[in-house]
C-alpha cells in the first residue's frame, strides 16, 4: 500500500527566501561521481524539502560531463545514494549506466508524488514520507583518506 505525500519540493536556485537546515547541505556546483569512480555529471541543484528545509534530491546533468555527456538531460538523484563528499566531488553509490537510464526530469514541469515516488523506487530508496524512512548522513561523511 503507498503512503501519499502532501510535500512541496522547491529548486532551491529559484527560492531566495528558502534556506537550507544546514548550510553545509549546499553542493551544488561540485562534481558527481559514480560508483566506479567515474565523474558523469555535476550538482545543478538542490530540491528541498519545503516543510523540514532538508535536501531531497540532486539535479544532475550541467555541463556534459564524462564520455557519455549525461549534461544533455536532466535527472535526479536522491541524496540517499551520496556515499561520501570530499575533494573530488559527490560519490555515489550508483553506476552511471543506472543514472541515465533513470525517469528524466524536466525543470520546468513541476512533477506530481507520483513522479518523486517512480525516483526513489529506481534507485532503491525508500521515499522520504514513509513512516520507516531515516535521513541519511547528509552531508557529513567520512572522507577517503588513501
Amino acid at each position: 500500500m503507498a503512503i501519499a505525500t502532501t510535500a512541496s519540493l522547491l529548486r532551491l536556485s529559484k527560492e531566495e527566501q528558502l534556506m537550507l537546515a544546514d548550510p553545509a547541505e549546499d553542493i551544488r556546483d561540485k562534481k558527481v561521481l559514480d560508483k566506479g569512480g567515474e565523474v558523469i555529471a555535476e550538482v545543478e541543484d538542490l530540491l528541498i524539502d519545503e516543510k523540514d528545509h532538508k535536501v531531497r534530491f540532486m539535479m544532475v546533468g550541467s555541463g556534459g560531463f564524462g564520455p557519455r555527456k549525461i549534461g544533455k538531460k536532466k535527472f535526479l538523484i536522491p541524496v540517499d545514494a551520496i556515499t561520501e563528499i570530499d575533494d573530488a566531488g559527490v560519490h555515489v553509490d550508483q553506476l552511471v549506466d543506472k543514472i541515465v537510464g533513470s525517469p528524466e526530469y524536466d525543470p520546468e514541469v513541476v512533477p506530481v508524488p507520483v513522479y518523486w515516488e517512480t525516483v526513489y523506487g529506481w534507485y532503491g530508496y525508500y521515499p522520504f514520507w514513509g513512516p520507516a524512512y531515516r535521513y541519511p548522513p547528509y552531508p557529513y561523511f567520512r572522507y577517503r583518506r588513501w
